[in-house]
């Protein structure tokens, strides 16, 4: 009799969350070969094709639409029979502090596995700058919380994240303005700072066509193809365009990605929360 393979069902769901064998693969912690053999076994064993790739994007099929709902459902009750009989005591609330380009594209697969094994924790999630939280941490507002590394605001290193200038995939190439045209976080962003000076230090001219706390403002003006925005790559939409020295422009400084703990946050829920996220997201 054919089986699914429980494994097999986590490298679908990490791949199809992350949009590239690449990503998948660091959050499942194997090689993007690995995952690609272990997809395309899956693809023989059902007869159908789960995804379709090309050169810029990778879509599921019906079929993986399809799968990637039951893995969902397999994968979570696995996780729930494991809390179940492992740590059925662990209950509570956790608030954990989180910048929206993280919220949206790291926290989503930690916290999915999280509420699984411990379904009696409650979750509230924080979103503000990374300078924003960190005051919260110090003030006891939130338990936990993974930002980028702010002064004055002990962390563990989580990952090192790359930072990327992200543009606009239409024809229109702002990068070649000058000024150069570019769209940033508010004062005390590690990411606009590292931007600023990387472009002085480039003798790159450059002038602010808008200021957001918040990635959605940014990418709203890459899209609309008005500027070019300094993102962290794991947060950078897949509909945009990675630019770099070959436009001309600077490499970025990665950031730090910590994770932070407040006082308060001595006690189980936060101390499984914060294993996991370490656990997950180091790369």
């Amino acid at each position: 009799m054919k089986k699914l393979d429980l494994d097999s069902l986590t490298m679908l769901v990490a791949v199809a969350d992350s949009g590239s064998f690449a990503a998948g693969a660091m959050q499942v912690h194997r090689s993007p070969s690995a995952v690609s053999m272990q997809i395309k076994g899956l693809e023989t064993l059902l007869g159908k094709a789960l995804f379709v790739r090309d050169t810029r994007n990778l879509e599921l099929t019906a079929e993986g639409h399809t799968l990637l709902g039951y893995a969902r459902q397999m994968l979570a009750l696995r996780d729930e029979a494991f809390a179940e009989i492992t740590r059925p005591e662990v209950k509570g609330r956790v608030s954990i502090g989180v910048p929206d380009d993280y919220a949206s594209s790291l926290l989503p697969p930690v916290l999915r596995k999280f509420s699984a094994t411990y379904p009696r924790v409650e979750i509230q999630v924080v979103g503000r700058p990374s300078h924003e939280i960190a005051r919260m941490v110090k003030d006891n507002t939130v338990d936990l919380a993974c930002i980028t590394r702010t002064k004055g605001c002990p962390g563990q290193l989580i990952r090192m994240e790359p930072l990327v200038w992200a543009g606009s995939s239409s024809n229109k190439m702002i990068w070649k303005e000058r000024p150069l045209p570019i769209a940033v976080f508010g004062q005390g962003s590690t990411a606009r700072a590292h931007a600023l000076k990387a472009l002085q230090q480039a003798k790159i001219p450059y002038r602010m066509s808008y200021e957001s706390p918040a990635v959605q403002g940014l990418v709203s003006m890459v899209d609309a193809g008005l500027a070019i925005a300094p993102l962290a790559k794991c947060g950078m939409p897949s509909h945009l365009i990675q630019l770099g020295t070959a436009e001309g422009l600077p490499p970025l400084q990665p950031v730090e990605v910590v994770l932070s703990r407040s006082a308060k946050s001595k006690r189980p829920p936060c101390d499984y929360l914060a294993e996991l996220l370490v656990q997950e997201l180091a790369n």
